[in-house]
């Protein structure tokens, strides 16, 4: 008798990661760098909450490719299908705090990263890209990965599919970034990605940016037309909303966490990662929110998007 072959990988991102530079002073110009990007973000949640995780991506063949790399082998997340660039530089971005909240500014364009083409996908050696999406649980996307170029909005898409094909669910997060694209485009792409998707990931103030949802239902009435089985609505403090498309299943929501604030850089990402690192390990939906939802109050507590994802013990003795 034979068993089906197990997936190499619980949780695989794909997107760009950068080295990050956030402000520990409002108005002043003192900054500690870190790492961010979301994708890269949330594999590094997956990895500290258990999972077997991977990441693909394009790195500029520069010191600060060299430095997430580095930071990927500590954290236990695979790159072997990772590709370095000698001519285009690994993106860096900064991160301001003020009155109104955290702000972004990006040092981007051009990036290794941005230059991804679906046909990076299909090198179908046994280490390649295409051999760990059709090797993994979960493929984890953003719409920030569209939005960096329509190169890497291809090369998204086509990960999904090639995900899809080989039996693993898809998980998209919009992450809606306007500065990096016009909100036309971003409606549109963001829409056919959700077309894509097993689990659709969105936060209220996206939704609200993106289509003028301003209602939890209602945004996952939205993501449910789109074609997404599963929506969990993010609603920062208030917790946030499961909604399946099984008319059997009723929508629930899980309160939130009340916690000091201290930085929300990554506070997405992380609960993201979480969510999907205890869906690939065998909890249902509700018990994954709940654990992700205190995962992701944990890390609003510490600075930057990576220092301070908690690791599974932090998160269970919270729990």
């Amino acid at each position: 008798m034979t068993t089906a072959k197990q997936p190499a990988w619980d949780v695989v991102a794909l997107g760009e990661a950068l080295v990050e530079f956030n402000q520990t002073r409002p108005g002043e110009p003192q900054y500690l760098q870190g790492f961010g990007g979301d994708t890269s973000n949330a594999v590094i949640a997956a990895a500290r909450a258990g999972a077997r995780t991977a990441y693909l991506t394009r790195l500029g063949s520069d010191a600060f490719g060299q430095a997430l790399l580095d930071l990927w082998a500590r954290e236990g997340v695979d790159t072997t299908a990772v590709e370095r660039d000698a001519q285009h530089p690994t993106g860096i971005y900064f991160v301001t705090h003020g009155a109104a909240g955290h702000e972004f500014s990006y040092l981007r364009a051009g990036s290794a990263a941005s230059r991804m083409a679906p046909a990076w996908l299909a090198d179908e050696s046994v280490d390649g890209p295409a051999a760990v999406l059709q090797q993994c649980r979960i493929l984890h996307v953003s719409g920030i990965s569209l939005a960096v170029s329509a190169s890497a909005c291809d090369t998204a898409y086509e990960a999904m599919r090639v995900a899809r094909a080989a039996g693993a669910r898809v998980a998209f997060d919009p992450n809606l970034r306007l500065k990096l694209w016009p909100l036309a485009r971003a409606r549109a792409c963001i829409a056919h990605a959700v077309s894509l998707c097993d689990i659709f990931l969105p936060g209220l103030d996206d939704m609200a940016a993106l289509l003028g949802l301003h209602d939890a239902d209602a945004i996952a009435d939205w993501g449910h037309a789109q074609g997404a089985a599963t929506v969990v609505v993010k609603l920062g403090a208030d917790g946030v909303l499961l909604s399946s498309a099984d008319p059997a299943v009723p929508r629930q929501r899980v309160a939130g966490r009340s916690v000091a604030l201290v930085d929300a850089t990554g506070a997405g990402d992380c609960f993201d990662g979480n969510l999907l690192a205890r869906l690939a390990l065998g909890d249902d939906l509700a018990a994954a929110v709940r654990y992700a939802n205190t995962a992701a109050s944990l890390t609003v507590q510490g600075f930057g998007a990576v220092a301070p994802l908690p690791t599974a013990q932090l998160v269970q003795a919270l729990l």
